[in-house]
């Protein structure tokens, strides 16, 4: 066999590794695993610098109390409990195109959020935002748990999160610069975040060939009664992520007095955590099984959210907000159970409808504790430990070695 047919085979065999459909030679970085990196830093830069900046924005320049904050959050998951619907544009459109078209509608929409400082302004430049975001995150997971393997993706995808936090180190280390050195009003920091963040998944668009599915994926809803348990860890995890992403920050606002460069700070201190962490507890994952972690996670919330409930220290919220952030890297076991029950062609479907039920309560949520936050804050947080308990009981379920036929530890259902 001559040389030039070796080389031929070693690239059609990295060819098929890479699941692309092309006899066109691909460069060494230019595979599945480094797209997903890639995307993986557009969402730190996008997303990230918008829920930063949102609560003193909104504080500052739309006067929002908790009705109204809970109002835009209650608006900005509509888009996730709509998730399903990403099924059914999987029959027009490609998932790797549809996933960086989401992208785009990321970016545009934090770009230009600084310019619409009122209610109405905020809550269409938020969907739009949220539109892009929550297609993006469906269609990462199931394109995350079609390309990995079992064995790879524990710790890839906490690769993937150190990844996302060495991003949103820099930043948030930019953010800070750009309110305290540079002092630029709101609008041109979300509109520098956005653009960047544009002209990152814009260089994708051009620079990665398209990735075929290994197996073909179904194309209709699908809800499996064996994956009851995932579905209730989703629906629990969404519920209880609500309090921490809306009420969290804004009790730091609110209650503390922290500015937008102090909350910046914060995010600086979680991400560092996550970027020394995040790869090392996704491994840990991958040896010591999803019911540990998750177990460990439970208990550590319940203890988090106690401590928001009665907090008087600023100096200890911001540490508990810190210990919060950090226990979300452990929310992957979460999506490594659903990989090592699930059937392959699930991925897809299964990906729109677990976002669909992790936002049904994070629908409701927002608007009604935003009123409940009206009378008793406590109440709120007090409301996440007990949603942490059920969490809890529901973790304790998972088999050891969870596979398919082997989904529960109880109520087993056909």
């Amino acid at each position: 066999m001559s040389d030039n047919q070796h080389l031929d085979l070693s690239q059609s065999s990295r060819n098929s590794a890479a699941g692309l459909q092309s006899d066109k030679p691909l460069k060494s970085w230019q595979t599945p695993k480094h797209l997903l990196m890639l995307v993986s830093i557009v969402v730190p830069i996008a997303f990230a610098s918008w829920q930063a900046l949102l609560n003193n924005f909104v504080i500052e320049k739309a006067s929002f109390t908790g009705a109204e904050i809970g109002l835009l959050q209650s608006v900005r998951e509509i888009p996730g409990f709509l998730a399903f619907t990403a099924i059914f544009i999987l029959l027009f459109i490609r998932e790797q195109s549809f996933m960086l078209l989401s992208l785009i509608m990321l970016a545009v929409g934090v770009a230009i959020t600084g310019f619409y400082p009122s209610v109405a302004g905020l809550l269409c430049t938020t969907l739009l935002m949220s539109v892009g975001f929550h297609y993006f995150e469906t269609l990462k997971q199931s394109l995350s748990l079609q390309w990995l393997t079992r064995e790879e993706a524990p710790e890839a995808l906490g690769k993937f999160i150190s990844i996302g936090a060495l991003a949103s180190l820099i930043t948030y280390s930019a953010l800070w610069l750009l309110l305290e050195v540079v002092q630029l009003d709101y609008k041109w920091v979300y509109l520098i975040a956005g653009g960047a963040a544009l002209a990152l998944v814009l260089f994708i668009c051009v620079a990665f060939p398209r990735f075929e599915a290994k197996i073909p994926q179904n194309k209709k809803l699908l809800l499996r009664k064996r994956y009851w348990l995932y579905y209730a860890l989703t629906f629990m995890s969404g519920a209880r992520r609500q309090i921490f992403v809306v009420f969290a920050g804004f009790l730091m606002v609110e209650k503390f007095g922290y500015s937008a460069s102090d909350i910046t700070l914060l995010f600086l201190i979680n991400y560092l955590f996550n970027w020394i962490f995040a790869k090392r507890i996704g491994r840990l994952i991958g040896r010591f099984g999803e019911q540990k972690a998750l177990v460990l996670e439970y208990i550590g919330l319940v203890f988090v959210f106690v401590g928001y409930a009665f907090v008087d220290s600023a100096m200890l919220a911001g540490s508990l907000y810190v210990i919060d952030h950090l226990f979300f890297a452990l929310a992957l076991a979460i999506k490594t159970y659903l990989q090592k029950i699930a059937d392959p062609a699930d991925m897809a479907s299964t990906a729109g409808v677990s976002f669909t039920i992790s936002h049904i309560a994070a629908v409701v949520i927002p608007v009604t504790f935003g009123l409940i936050w009206l009378v008793s804050p406590a109440s709120v947080f007090l409301a996440g430990a007990l949603m942490a308990v059920v969490s809890l009981i529901l973790a304790f379920n998972i088999p050891n070695k969870p596979e398919e036929g082997n989904e529960v530890r109880r109520f087993r259902w056909s």
